[in-house]
């Protein structure tokens, strides 16, 4: 579950299809799924809003498309997303947040998915392009060569880790 939308419009919308197709993993656990369960996410279990990810152990690969919400929403479900250290992350492009400078260079690989992912309403329509790009940041070894397969969705960096960043 994760919303591009601004605050006070739905958080329900839904990671497309072709995403998880061209990602070609299978992932433990996803973390922030919709109440009926995920749509596409190739999960094995999944934890709901009902169940709050935030505040339940973590295990294996995950993958991560939280509510994107207000800043320090994003930063809660990244600092658990960074703990944990195995999975991905999909989140929107902003680089010039605060949240991103943090997170980004502590991500094993970025892939940033082009052109604008159109996301799905839990009616299955598309909505429209949204404001920003999205991201998927990804840790463990799985999880990064699942980026490297999905490379033609976009274009795919890997951090630096020098100049003290760790």
């Amino acid at each position: 579950m994760g919303a591009y939308e601004t605050c006070g419009k739905s958080d329900d919308w839904y990671t497309p299809k072709y995403i998880f197709d061209a990602l070609n993993i299978q992932f433990d656990l996803d973390v922030a799924s919709p109440a009926e369960g995920p749509r596409y996410v190739p999960a094995v279990d999944f934890y709901t809003k009902q169940d709050n990810g935030l505040a339940q152990r973590w295990y294996g690969t995950v993958w991560m498309n939280p509510p994107f919400g207000h800043q320090s929403t994003k930063r809660k479900w990244l600092t658990k997303f960074f703990e944990h250290g195995d999975g991905i992350a999909l989140m929107p492009d902003r680089t010039s947040a605060p949240w991103w400078q943090e997170f980004a260079p502590k991500s094993e690989a970025i892939l940033f998915v082009s052109p604008k992912v159109k996301f799905e309403r839990p009616d299955g329509s598309l909505g429209e392009q949204p404001g920003s790009g999205t991201v998927l940041m990804a840790l463990g070894q799985e999880a990064t060569d699942a980026l490297h397969s999905a490379a033609c969705l976009g274009v795919l960096l890997e951090p630096s880790k020098k100049g003290g960043q760790s």
